[in-house]
């Protein structure tokens, strides 16, 4: 009984629809249906709850199907506002005086590369400019800094924004601004992904390739793209537009209408929009090289 989690499964549907059609409605019981539930045998979809706003299928997405088949999602047709409203004609207020959860899960808000430098060892590095690589400054670990995030750089008037890792050497890429182009990426790889309800879809099997929706962090826009699946299990995510700050070690998860599709850890990424300008910019004048007279003996 996952008593916190706005989201829903495809059998609770159709429980519901079992149960609106039953007669007469003063005898129905529900408890046949959910003992059904542990006896069925088509899979069971992980769908989006009531509340587009509080959905939890982002962190659901590595549920297994066993799991799923035997949990409960009591607030699956519910908003927060109704389930606050619940709350206050039962007479739980020290409920709804109770601060949303936020930062850390569990631990709350707190300096991240404090938290993190409580249980791991410095290792200094350089921040290196992704334009003319530059060192701009030091930092106490490459662990300590996620993609995207300003960078604290002493002495330098502008803001920087990390944009890529070097964990071999410890450089610290940077950038800029925060809409640099080397913070935005449209493809990337993950591990074997986690499929929710069939392992691979089938239409992933019979074409090699699926177009659905794209996410990797909690309640951002969905983003519509292209999965390519790889003979190892693992899949290529091409998005149908660049993204800001796309990070390995983040889950990409993915989603059909309101199923949510399962997840993968992403572990590589595409070239950046920076790269890629950049890569464009050297092949036109390698052109103009090749393309210009070569000057004659001098007469």
């Amino acid at each position: 009984m996952a008593t916190g989690h706005y989201a829903r499964t495809s059998q609770e549907d159709e429980e519901v629809f079992l149960q609106s059609h039953t007669s007469p409605p003063t005898v129905q019981k529900s408890y046949p249906l959910f003992r059904n539930r542990f006896e069925i045998r088509n899979p069971v979809k992980l769908c989006k709850g009531a509340d587009l706003v509080k959905d939890q299928t982002f962190f659901l997405s590595q549920i297994s199907q066993d799991a799923l088949r035997q949990t409960l999602f009591p607030l699956s047709g519910l908003t927060k506002d109704f389930v606050k409203k619940m709350a206050a004609e039962a007479g739980f207020h020290h409920v709804l005086k109770k601060k949303e959860s936020m930062g850390i899960c569990f631990i709350g808000e707190r300096n991240f590369e404090n938290f993190i430098l409580e249980y791991l060892e410095p290792k200094p590095g350089n921040f290196v400019s992704i334009e003319d690589r530059t060192v701009k400054g030091t930092h106490k670990g490459w662990f300590t800094l996620t993609l995207g995030q300003r960078a604290r750089i002493g002495g330098q008037r502008d803001p920087w924004f990390v944009v890529d890792k070097d964990i071999a050497t410890g450089d610290v890429f940077v950038a800029p601004t925060t809409d640099h182009p080397a913070l935005f990426r449209e493809t990337a790889r993950t591990d074997r992904f986690h499929w929710i309800a069939v392992d691979p879809p089938p239409e992933l099997v019979r074409t090699q390739m699926m177009e659905c929706h794209f996410r990797f962090i909690h309640q951002m826009p969905l983003i519509p793209c292209t999965v390519t699946l790889n003979m190892d299990g693992s899949v290529w995510i091409s998005l149908s537009q660049p993204v800001r700050a796309l990070t390995p070690g983040q889950f990409a998860v993915l989603y059909k209408g309101d199923d949510c599709l399962g997840s993968g850890k992403i572990i590589q990424l595409g070239p950046s929009e920076y790269t890629l300008k950049t890569g464009r910019e050297r092949l036109v004048a390698s052109q103009q090289q090749k393309d210009e007279p070569t000057p004659g003996p001098a007469s």
